[in-house]
Parts: structure tokens; sequence; C-alpha cells
């Protein structure tokens, strides 16, 4: 499929349902956390969404989530399986990181297991002590804490005083 058979836009309630499964399927597989619907709900103005065209089915979703002033962490990116290596979580990030940027934004950061991915769309792995407290807060939370295998990456948004 081309790009312009899929639409990347922001997630509607509609939405929440596909979102769910699509990170549901990723957790099964251990490469990303859960999500409840709840929290899906409550972050919902967070995801962008990749719907096919045709008949608008969610086939890929990620958030942008806000930890600080100058900070926030691309959460949850997840394409479903017979749609990867089509560019859709590519469109994502990039989707994500304009956010960002017209937010003015300095840093976007990721806790991955998908570290070649990333490199691909410019992140470079940092030390997870470079991120704030703050952001541990929500760590404290995850069922891996404190044992967590995730490597952290970070993206300098360029034109927002990033250095």
């Amino acid at each position: 499929m081309t790009d312009d058979q899929f639409e990347v836009r922001k997630a509607t309630i509609a939405d929440v349902e596909r979102i769910h499964t699509l990170i549901s399927v990723g957790a099964e597989h251990q490469k990303m956390l859960a999500r409840s619907r709840s929290d899906l709900y409550e972050s919902l103005r967070d995801f962008i969404v990749a719907a096919r065209r045709s008949d608008n089915l969610v086939v890929a979703c990620g958030a942008l989530a806000i930890t600080w002033a100058d900070l926030a962490e691309i959460r949850s990116l997840a394409v479903e399986p017979e749609f990867q290596r089509q560019g859709l979580g590519r469109r994502i990030v990039a989707s994500c990181l304009a956010e960002a940027k017209g937010l003015g934004i300095r840093r976007v950061f990721v806790l991955t297991y998908q570290k070649e991915f990333f490199e691909r769309q410019g992140f470079a792995v940092i030390a997870k002590e470079e991120l704030p407290h703050k952001i541990w807060s929500v760590c404290l939370k995850c069922p891996k804490f404190p044992d967590c295998d995730e490597i952290a990456m970070a993206f300098d948004v360029p034109g927002n005083g990033a250095a």
C-alpha cells in the first residue's frame, strides 16, 4: 500500500478500541507496555493514528505525551503486523516530532526495545539517568520497575533551542 492509502491524523473516541487492540498485541509480544482503556481515554488527545482511507481501519498508533516544559515522550507506538514496513511507524513519529516542534518542546525521548527503528528516525541512545526524576514517577507504576530493560533514546528538536 502506498502512503496515500493511509491518513495520519489525531485519534478520536471511535479509535480507542483499535488503539487498545494494537497496544495489547504489542504488549503480548513484550514489545511495549499494556495500557488500559481507561488510560487510553484519559490520554486520547496525545494519540495520533494511521487509518486506511478505504474503510477508516486504524492500523497504527502512537502518542506524544508532554512530561515537562521542554520535554515530551513518544509512547505506545504500534503498527498492525500486516502493515509493518510500509512507513506508518515513521509517519507517526514524524507527526509526533512536528507536533513537539509546534509546541516549542526542545527534546523528545522514547523508552524502547526498537533501537534501530528510532536510530533511523534520528534518535540517539542516552543514559536513563539523563531523564528527569518526574519521568521516573511514572516508571514506579511499571511492572518492570526497577529492572527496566528498555533503551532510553532522545531526539533534540531543531529550531527549538535544542543543543
